[in-house]
């Protein structure tokens, strides 16, 4: 989600946005917090520990819920319905290529092999049961597999719409706090 928020400062950025009053968006600070903890996760996973594996579907549902404070409190409902719009459809394109393949999300891991995030035979431990590796004429819809690797993870077409919807409301809550500063 690290991306999602920077992208989301650096359209606030090109817009002429003043960037210097998200850290007194009080509102982003769950966003941030739960941001630190799934870095703490992740650095675990880089360094072979994947105890806290089976605390993502958690840490994605903690994502979605700290997103409501700044809507709520900055009104920003038209944005959270156009993110919830992507969240809904990034959520329908990954199921669907889970479905077509089994229960199985085919994973292309290119960029991860080389900065030692993801280890040969990960797929194969038992612990991950839900990716399978992504196979050309074998796995299916493989357009919408994860195989946007950014190097500590692999995201798909659907997880993409999903993360936008963090970038949505961090560029608005932005947004607002720069009108309110010059009114």
């Amino acid at each position: 989600m690290i991306l999602s928020i920077l992208a989301a400062i650096l359209i606030a950025k090109l817009k002429k946005q003043k960037i210097s009053v998200i850290f007194k968006a009080y509102e982003l600070y769950p966003l941030f917090a739960v941001e630190l903890v799934y870095w703490f996760f992740e650095f675990n996973s880089f360094f072979g520990n994947y105890y806290y594996i089976k605390f993502a579907p958690f840490i994605s549902k903690a994502f979605l819920l700290v997103l409501l404070v700044p809507i709520i409190k900055d009104k920003l409902y038209k944005p959270g319905i156009l993110g919830s719009l992507l969240v809904f459809a990034g959520t329908v394109s990954n199921q669907v290529v889970i479905h077509a393949n089994g229960g199985k999300m085919p994973v292309l891991n290119t960029l991860t092999k080389i900065t030692g995030y993801y280890k040969e035979g990960m797929l194969d431990s038992g612990l991950d049961n839900l990716h399978i590796k992504l196979i050309p004429g074998v796995t299916h819809l493989n357009f919408l597999a994860d195989y946007i690797d950014i190097g500590w993870c692999v995201l798909s077409i659907g997880d993409v719409l999903i993360h936008s919807f963090v970038a949505i409301i961090v560029y608005y809550t932005i947004k607002e706090l720069n009108i309110k500063k010059f009114e």
